[in-house]
C-alpha cells in the first residue's frame, strides 16, 4: 500500500474534526470522563455500604449485633440514601448525553455527588468497622483511598461547583 502525505493530511482532518476546537472536544472529553468517575464513585460507595452492613449484621456489642443499635442503622441508612442519589444524577446525565442534549453540568452534579457520596460512605463505614477498618483484611480502608481521588480525579468537587454554578447563571440547567 502506498502512503502519502495528504492521505495522513486527511486523517489528521478527520481527528482534529472542526480546525480551532480543540479546547471544546477537551471539554466533551472531560464531561464524559465526570459520568465515568461517578460511576466507578458509586461502585466503590455501594462495594463500602455492603461490607459495612455485612460487619455490622456480624459484630457483635453489649451481646447483640451492632447493626441493632440505631447510630449504626442511621449511617447505613445515610450511606444508602446519599448513594442512591448521586446514582439517579449519574443516571441523568448518561440520559442526556445519549440523547444527545447539553449535560456539562448534569456531568459535573453527577461526578460531585457521586464523588462525595463515596467519600461519605466510606467513611462511614470506616466508623462501622472502628479498629478493624486499619487492617488491610478488610477492604474498607483501600475504598476510603480510593474514592478520595474520585473527588480530585477529573476536576476537583470545586471545580465541579464552578461548572454548575456557570451553568445555572447562564440559564443552561434543565430537567429531564
Amino acid at each position: 500500500m502506498d502512503f502519502t502525505l495528504s492521505d495522513e493530511h486527511r486523517r489528521i482532518q478527520e481527528t482534529i474534526r472542526e480546525q480551532n476546537q480543540g479546547f471544546k472536544q477537551a471539554l466533551r472529553l472531560l464531561d464524559a470522563g465526570r459520568v465515568g468517575i461517578a460511576a466507578w464513585c458509586l461502585g466503590l460507595g455501594r462495594a463500602a455500604l455492603e461490607e459495612a452492613l455485612a460487619y455490622a449484621q456480624e459484630r457483635t456489642a453489649f451481646g447483640r449485633p451492632i447493626a441493632e443499635l440505631q447510630a449504626i442503622q442511621f449511617m447505613l441508612a445515610d450511606m444508602a440514601t446519599r448513594l442512591d442519589a448521586a446514582r439517579m444524577l449519574t443516571y441523568r446525565a448518561a440520559y442526556l448525553k445519549d440523547a444527545g442534549r447539553t449535560w456539562r453540568a448534569e456531568a459535573s452534579m453527577a461526578k460531585l455527588m457521586a464523588s462525595e457520596a463515596a467519600m461519605w460512605a466510606t467513611t462511614k463505614a470506616v466508623q462501622i468497622f472502628g479498629g478493624y477498618s486499619y487492617m488491610r483484611d478488610y477492604p474498607v480502608e483501600r475504598y476510603m483511598r480510593d474514592a478520595k481521588l474520585g473527588e480530585i480525579g477529573e476536576g476537583t468537587s470545586e471545580v465541579q461547583r464552578m461548572v454548575i454554578a456557570r451553568a445555572l447563571l447562564a440559564g443552561a440547567v434543565g430537567s429531564v
